[in-house]
């Protein structure tokens, strides 16, 4: 695997670290700010919204302006740097929100540009295990970034894990610099080129996939702490590491799937979603078992976002994977990460306790699974699309 891949895969890592570390520094931030935590929790919800819709926007600018792809992506690194000093800089809430939307923005394009630049590296039939390297960087956020972001908060302070972050991304700016070679005029996507890509259905039937497939993690991960405290019966002191342990699962899967995501795409899904719907289903009877609720956390992170190198070979294989079809499909992910998270809490809302996000995510797996049927057996029909 070529060496930018894993410069790429660090570029993922340092801009999900941003995303999702304000988790971990609330009290900081709302003691600073002067602010209830429930709007401190807005600035997560506020750069998955300018990851959502801005990131599609701005990628539309740089295909129209024919913009290569490494030329783009240094550009939207630079811009997220500036945000993201902004961020750190910060002396008002407002002014941390508005560069939580930027920053957004810039990494969502980021994102797309990265897996873009990742298939042009590597052969077609290598890219589900290079977009594995590269989405190793969000599982190591969660596993790695986050923690220690959390760690540099208590000690340090909020502001020096903001700039940690620059640090980070000004580093990965300057070796994506020196080591992505230039892209041909031949591989520069036009943007006529790229919308032509939506006409296919196919390509909207993968979408759909991966944000079920999202939604059903997401649906039941987002109240795992509950769980765990509330009927499993762990102190809040253990919390740290059951999740530690579920990012654990979440990478080794991550690394196993994204061996064989190119040569059975489909199938790995079919197979995930079976075992997640059936996982999450025995998670919700047997949650007040500390043994089992244990090891069903690990299956869940073995085999629920460790999906990832296959819905997004799936995608690669079924459209040109250019900029822009790439960071529909990270708004996508982003969509169904927060649809499932609703969902979740939208049964607690409704009185069917804290076991109920477990079943909302087993009625989005079977739903995941009841998409990906008419595509089971058919791995011609990806290889055919791709050529489209």
């Amino acid at each position: 695997m070529p060496l930018v891949v894993y410069i790429l895969g660090l570029t993922i890592f340092s801009l999900t670290t941003s995303e999702f570390m304000v988790a971990g520094m609330m009290p900081s931030l709302a003691e600073a700010m002067n602010e209830p935590v429930t709007r401190i929790g807005y600035l997560i919800s506020l750069y998955a919204m300018g990851m959502v819709i801005g990131g599609p926007l701005s990628t539309i600018v740089l295909l129209k302006l024919r913009v290569p792809n490494k030329q783009g992506l240094l550009w939207l690194l630079g811009f997220y740097v500036l945000a993201q000093s902004v961020a750190a800089s910060a002396t008002s809430y407002d002014i941390l929100a508005v560069a939580r939307v930027v920053t957004g923005v810039a990494a969502a394009t980021c994102f797309g540009l990265s897996l873009a630049i990742c298939a042009e590296l590597v052969s077609p039939n290598a890219r589900g295990r290079a977009a594995a390297v590269v989405i190793g960087g969000l599982m190591l956020a969660s596993v790695v970034g986050v923690p220690v972001a959390t760690l540099i908060d208590q000690h340090l302070g909020w502001r020096a894990s903001f700039w940690l972050v620059v640090l980070l991304a000004l580093m990965c700016l300057a070796l994506i610099a020196v080591l992505v070679p230039r892209s041909k005029p031949s591989e520069v996507v036009s943007l006529g080129n790229e919308l032509g890509e939506f006409r296919n259905r196919h390509l909207w039937a993968a979408y759909a996939s991966s944000g079920l497939i999202i939604g059903a993690i997401f649906a039941a991960f987002s109240y795992f702490a509950a769980i765990l405290t509330d009927i499993t019966g762990f102190q809040a002191s253990d919390i740290p590491w059951l999740l530690g342990v579920y990012g654990v699962a979440n990478v080794v899967g991550n690394g196993v799937v994204g061996r064989y995501a190119d040569r059975y795409t489909t199938l790995i899904m079919v197979w995930g979603m079976v075992i997640l719907s059936i996982s999450l289903a025995v998670f919700a009877v047997f949650a007040h078992d500390k043994t089992i609720s244990v090891a069903l956390l690990v299956v869940t992170g073995l085999v629920g976002m460790s999906m990832n190198p296959a819905i997004i070979a799936r995608v690669m294989k079924t459209a040109h994977p250019g900029p822009l079809v790439n960071t529909v499909h990270t708004s996508v992910i982003n969509i169904g990460l927060g649809a499932g998270s609703w969902l979740g809490g939208l049964g607690i809302a409704t009185g069917y306790g804290l076991r109920s996000p477990l079943w909302v995510g087993v009625a989005l797996a079977l739903l995941g699974l009841i998409s990906l049927l008419p595509y089971l057996g058919h791995r011609s029909r990806d290889s055919v699309l791709s050529h489209n």
